[in-house]
């Protein structure tokens, strides 16, 4: 969901309950278009310190509490510097937002260097590319702003030093705050247009979403025009509206993600938050599921954290998938050819039984002759026999011989390269189904150390010269490079209370299988398709003494993490851990088993609980 005005409100209320009183403690500009505050609130307000996370970034403008603290420049910008001249140890007297633009102003309190008092205004204005971080003088002349606008850039205001600063009225949109039911009602009368689309249109601080959850809520449907509605459509659109615009103005938030919930019943990319209940979302719960937050700073943090996340590990994951693939094709590709060329030698024993027979009846083929039929004493037919005219039946009978031994050399030969490549087909559809599961920047270190030592790419040497051990040439300070984020299996706990652990790739499943596991705990795996080794627990009990359910959850998590997920249901083994065995040599993740159990299992597991 857009980031709107009203979830600026409930970062505004936010914001004054926490600040209000608060001083300013440090002040870091730690990226081109951010800044981090060090505030110390009241004792009313909870005391203690946080940090107050500003972004004017054009793709991602926010603002946030936060409990991370982010590296500064060694050398702080000019802005930086201004602030910190003006607004270190300064008092927070007010938080507010006008109107509901996305737009926040910090009035500070501070002394000058007369020692007099005096007040600024820090303004944060949460606009997309018109984003912009302004500091303003008791007289709302812009003193400096983080992103400086002349008039070259916009025609509509500059905001440059000695600038008077105003809220731009570009659309001539209303305030929603203000708005009366005469007016309302006024609006909606003769208007050729969807009535999502007008509220969105007509009044600061609505989206596109918010609008069309006004509408839901009013049971409009969208594909009709405003115009068409009744007086009692639109009384009820005005119910809705003005009870939207109440908890606004009461500071009523429910700060909340919506998650797509995933065909097995995990939970799936964010689909939208809010600052108050969304019902488009909460109406449909076996499509989205609903998770709250204590405030709107935690929800921010979380939903973009993990928008990243995701985004960063497409992103990373691409190459990877990109190498995969190419590679697989190639195979797939030379696979088909030689199992073709394996199918023309299967021909070779034709030509062996022709030499035996030219040479057993040799005598009495005549010279010149093309063909020659001949007693099969392997079967007891006859059996037509070609013949180069220009040799001898002996010569004929050693050519065949000649093409015998050649097709049987090259059906060996092709024998060994089939198996090997088909051996490296089934370890890229691994890798394939590894990349699904990855989550973390970890799981796929662990890939592309896989995929490495496989030889299928080439590996990194770091190039360059060479540095002294702890050395780093960045002057940031710290030692190496940064850590990659570890990787680790997967941990549910059954409805039964048993462990089931899943591995996330061939480096886990194997570390999972044969170092991990015991050897009376159970095995499970997919059939016949790649997908994760999952272990089931048994805490020393036999595998008689485990509930049904806990093995057909076990099962279903083996479903769910393979290749067979679209299927809906997979055929699974499972074993004693004992019986599963690694052959000398074998790829990653490889293991083979003559003695098992089978289960049809469902590939749905939003019943189980996974242990963060």
């Amino acid at each position: 969901m857009a980031f709107d005005g009203i979830t600026t409100a409930c970062l505004c209320k936010e914001f004054s309950d926490r600040l209000t009183g608060a001083r300013i403690y440090k002040i870091a500009q730690t990226d081109r278009d951010e800044l981090v505050l060090t505030i110390k609130p009241t004792a009313e307000c909870g005391g203690g310190q946080c940090r107050l996370y500003l972004s004017a970034d054009a793709s991602l403008p926010l603002a946030y509490f936060t409990a991370k603290n982010r590296q500064a420049p060694l050398q702080a910008p000019a802005f930086c510097m201004l602030l910190r001249k003006h607004l270190q140890n300064g008092r927070v007297i007010s938080v507010t937002q006008p109107g509901l633009e996305r737009i926040l102003r910090f009035e500070v309190e501070h002394l000058d260097e007369m020692g007099d008092l005096c007040r600024h205004t820090l303004v944060i204005e949460l606009m997309g590319k018109h984003s912009n971080i302004i500091f303003l003088g008791s007289d709302e002349q812009i003193v400096d702003s983080i992103k400086h606008i002349s008039a070259l850039v916009s025609s509509v205001r500059e905001v440059l030093p000695g600038r008077p600063y105003f809220v731009p009225d570009t659309r001539n949109k209303r305030d929603p705050l203000n708005e009366t039911e005469e007016g309302f009602d006024v609006l909606m009368r003769g208007r050729q247009v969807a009535p999502a689309k007008l509220l969105m249109s007509t009044y600061t601080g609505i989206s596109t979403q918010m609008a069309e959850e006004l509408c839901y809520r009013a049971a409009l449907s969208n594909d009709r025009s405003a115009s068409s509605m009744t007086a009692e459509d639109r009384a009820g659109l005005w119910n809705t509206f003005s009870e939207l615009i109440r908890s606004v103005k009461e500071g009523r938030f429910c700060p909340s993600i919506y998650y797509t919930k995933e065909e097995g019943g995990r939970l799936g990319a964010p689909a939208g938050f809010s600052a108050v209940p969304m019902r488009i979302f909460a109406d449909f719960p076996e499509r989205f599921k609903e998770v709250r937050f204590d405030s709107m700073s935690e929800l921010l943090e979380t939903f973009y954290a993990q928008k990243n996340e995701v985004t960063r590990i497409r992103q990373r994951s691409a190459d990877l998938r990109r190498v995969v693939q190419t590679i697989l094709e190639r195979d797939i590709h030379k696979y088909d050819l030689q199992v073709k060329q394996i199918k023309d030698t299967e021909k070779r024993d034709k030509y062996r039984v022709y030499g035996e027979l030219l040479n057993a009846y040799g005598y009495s083929v005549p010279a010149g002759a093309k063909s020659c039929e001949l007693d099969n004493y392997y079967t007891g037919e006859k059996i037509h026999v070609p013949l180069d005219p220009t040799l001898t039946p002996t010569q004929n009978a050693k050519k065949y011989f000649d093409r015998y031994t050649k097709l049987k050399r090259t059906n060996e030969a092709l024998t060994a390269l089939t198996a090997e490549v088909k051996s490296e087909i089934d370890h890229l559809e691994s890798i394939r189904v590894s990349l699904d599961l990855a989550t973390n920047e970890g799981d796929l270190s662990q890939i592309r150390q896989e995929l490495e030592d496989s030889g299928l790419v080439r590996r990194h040497t770091g190039g360059g010269a060479k540095k002294k051990p702890g050395s780093d040439k960045s002057g940031s300070g710290k030692k190496g490079k940064a850590r990659t984020p570890v990787s680790k299996p997967l941990h549910y706990i059954s409805s039964d209370g048993y462990d089931i652990y899943v591995g996330k790739n061939n480096t886990q499943n194997d570390a999972l299988t044969f170092h991990f596991a015991d050897p009376d705990d159970v095995w499970f795996h997919a059939n016949d398709m790649p997908g994760s080794h999952v272990i089931l627990r048994a805490g020393g009990k036999p595998m008689e003494e485990i509930p049904d359910r806990t093995f057909e959850e076990a099962a279903s998590l083996a479903a769910w993490y393979s290749a067979g997920r679209e299927q809906g249901k997979v055929e699974i083994d499972y074993l004693l851990r004992r019986n599963v065995k690694k052959p000398g040599g074998s790829k990653p993740g490889f293991v083979v088993y003559y003695t098992n159990y089978s289960i049809l299992a469902k590939a749905y597991i939003a019943e189980l609980k996974e242990v963060e």
